[in-house]
């Protein structure tokens, strides 16, 4: 409801105005914005400071809004069409003009022309298009992506494009799950190549496209991935860093690993077996980094990064959600390709499934892993996906049911080690265990005495014959959902 929205505030969507500005400039530069970008309203009669709903004067409704119909028409190009109504809160009449995300992209104010006149919505307020965010709305407005562009600074390598074909086809054959689907991939050929659009056939000459140098050589300075690992939760001091160049599958690949290098690694153990489990799931990580490169906005001089933090690993991808998509649209499956030669390849790569699937398997992944649900957010011209890491000291409310680490917050990395060599083997002797850690028989004593208080563990049989166990009401102790924070130095 409108009242609902009035109440909530101005937003990436939404603004008020007291009444209609008399230079019209200071609303025209919204209504272009919203059009350039995800839609919005502008309502008239709203304090856009206290919220008060002031009204408009019900007998100059009309007149108002023939003004705002005409302005929208005489200032912006291509021209607009806006869907303005009346609406009564609190008794008060109030002016809507809602404005729908436009496909003749890049709109702009006539006067200023397109350079200076094109306006887009950032965090809330509308600013001017910078130059990488109007050419990119050009293309939106030609149906065009940049990856699919004559790259004129290169000449076709047959030995790349052998290369790439052979680099497809090997991710094809590891996709494939038996050994008879893998034995029926075909060769990737130059043809191919041509009918995905990464490269074309100009009356008999094979010319590369930003996709063939992007999936090759890549000579474009930004089109990396950053990754560093931040002490603390802020970015401020840097534990490691690194950058990634080369083809873009490559950089995933790599970038996919160096968080898995910083991030925990512990043990799920049913019955004899143990399997090896990260505190984040690995299929949210990886679809993040992919969604980040796949949907990049090329033409932002600015990387994709990737920050690991004691509390979250944090992607960000240059350029602002494609096509009029909003956050809400994107968790409900929505999608628009920006890179559609790319996002074409990485399919049959399977380094993607299919379109529109990677935000909503993040978040099934998650809820199946028990930890916070991932956080999109649109920050300036950027878009990013903070993955909440559950061995950080605020565990965020997460289930203890599902949680690995929630039955062992309070438990040190000496006696979650202990816990995992009981669960494998429950007779094994406080000396041995000692040997394992590389402690003294003394310290393990004092671990398992606390562990017992805490009521995680408790004694099985006498002192002399008996052992150690996990207590049954500890569920996920009992099936050996053990986290393991590879950089605390609790040893004794």
């Amino acid at each position: 409801m409108l009242a609902d929205e009035i109440k909530a505030g101005e937003s990436t969507n939404i603004e008020f105005k007291v009444e209609v500005p008399k230079k019209s400039e200071r609303y025209i530069k919204s209504v272009i914005a919203f059009a350039n970008t995800a839609g919005g309203k502008i309502i008239i009669g709203v304090d856009d400071e206290t919220h008060e709903i002031v009204g408009v004067d019900k007998d100059e409704i009309f007149k108002i809004m023939d003004s705002i119909i005409n302005t929208i028409s005489d200032m912006c190009y291509p021209q607009i069409f806006p869907n303005i109504g009346v609406d009564t809160v609190d008794g008060k009449c109030v002016v809507v003009i809602e404005i729908f995300p436009g496909a003749g992209r890049p709109y702009y104010i006539k006067s200023l022309g397109k350079e200076s006149g094109t306006y887009v919505r950032v965090s809330g307020t509308s600013r001017p298009a910078d130059e990488a965010i109007l050419k990119d709305l050009e293309l939106q407005g030609t149906n065009h992506s940049f990856d699919e562009m004559i790259c004129v600074e290169q000449k076709y390598d047959p030995l790349l494009a052998e290369r790439l074909c052979a680099a497809i086809k090997s991710y094809m054959v590891e996709a494939a799950k038996t050994k008879s689907e893998k034995e029926k991939v075909k060769d990737v050929t130059v043809q191919n190549l041509i009918n995905w659009g990464i490269v074309k056939n100009l009356d008999g000459i094979l010319v590369p496209t930003n996709a063939f140098v992007l999936l090759t050589n890549n000579t474009f300075p930004f089109a990396k991935i950053q990754c560093a690992l931040f002490k603390g939760t802020e970015r401020v001091i840097f534990i490691d860093k690194r950058d990634f160049e080369g083809p873009l599958y490559e950089q995933i690949e790599e970038a996919y690993e160096f968080v898995l290098k910083h991030i925990n690694l512990g043990a799920e153990i049913n019955g004899l077996v143990r399997t090896d489990t990260y505190e984040l799931p690995t299929e949210a990580i990886r679809e993040a980094i992919v969604n980040a490169m796949t949907h990049r906005n090329f033409l932002d001089r600015s990387c994709v990064q990737v920050a690991v933090y004691d509390d979250r690993v944090e992607i960000t991808s240059p350029g602002m959600l494609y096509g009029g998509l909003t956050i809400e649209q994107i968790k409900e499956g929505g999608s628009k390709i920006r890179n559609r030669c790319i996002a074409e390849v990485f399919s049959r790569m399977k380094i993607i499934e299919s379109w529109g699937t990677g935000i909503k398997r993040m978040f099934s992944s998650c809820k199946e892993y028990g930890i916070r649900e991932p956080e999109l957010l649109e920050i300036g011209d950027s878009f990013r996906v903070n993955l909440y890491r559950p061995s950080y000291n605020d565990i965020h409310q997460s289930s203890p049911k599902s949680s690995p680490k929630s039955s062992l917050k309070d438990v040190n990395q000496t006696q979650q080690k202990i816990i995992e060599m009981i669960l494998l083997n429950p007779k094994m002797t406080q000396t041995v265990m000692a040997e394992e850690l590389g402690i003294t028989s003394r310290a393990v004593k004092k671990s398992i005495k606390e562990l017992n208080e805490k009521g995680i563990l408790q004694r099985v049989g006498s002192a002399r014959s008996g052992y150690w166990e996990v207590k049954d009401n500890e569920k996920d102790l009992k099936r050996g959902r053990v986290m393991v924070d590879k950089r605390e130095t609790d040893y004794e």
